[in-house]
């Protein structure tokens, strides 16, 4: 297959409204030929993430932001995964305290992870980020890539860089939390970075 028929050159719509997402996303894909334009900036509003898959959620909110727009979207749909939690929280990971009358807030959300750890010895947990990309909001065939990166969480943050639980998310081969690597640093072996990677080997037809 022609690797430039299914790359979609030109401009793609980035289907998020979260800050930081929107920082390490600009990172992964200066070195590419692909125009990332957050959506904010072309007037979309946040699409509904109804399901209960990351997958599912991602594909909602690439197709809403193609269908408004009327170019290619990427979108994904990320979360820490506790396996003492059952995997809590999950696609709830942006709103966990909120589900329980708290404030959408990384602080909060930290706060309510923690409390819910509190008698558990497991701290094994792992980031998820999948990322779907559409080149029409009726594409039959989105490409889809899948990153997990995984860690333990730990009770006291440390760190000063990131967002969400990174501050909390222990890489005990490197003996750092998420929040205290270099912002390039993290873009190599995150989660988003793995989905990113899987994601262009199937653009690219196998090709990278």
């Amino acid at each position: 297959m022609n690797v430039s028929s299914r790359r979609p050159l030109g401009r793609v719509v980035l289907a998020s409204g979260n800050a930081g997402k929107l920082r390490e996303f600009a990172a992964l894909f200066d070195p590419l030929e692909i125009e990332l334009i957050p959506q904010g900036q072309l007037g979309v509003p946040e699409a509904p993430e109804p399901h209960g898959t990351f997958v599912e959620n991602a594909l909602e909110k690439a197709r809403h932001a193609s269908r408004l727009t009327g170019l290619p979207a990427l979108a994904d749909d990320s979360g820490l995964c506790v396996d003492a939690l059952g995997g809590a929280p999950g696609v709830y990971s942006a709103r966990y305290a909120s589900l329980k009358g708290g404030e959408k807030s990384d602080a909060a959300n930290n706060a309510r992870l923690i409390a819910e750890l509190r008698d558990h010895a497991d701290r094994r947990a792992c980031y998820v980020a999948v990322l779907v990309l559409v080149r029409s909001a009726d594409d039959p065939r989105p490409l889809i890539g899948e990153g997990v990166w995984d860690g333990e969480i730990v009770d006291t943050p440390r760190g000063e860089h990131g967002f969400g639980y990174d501050p909390y998310f222990l890489l005990p081969d490197l003996g750092r939390t998420a929040a205290e690597l270099a912002p390039a640093e993290k873009n190599a072996v995150s989660h988003r970075a793995r989905a990113l990677r899987e994601l262009l080997a199937k653009l690219d037809g196998g090709a990278r």
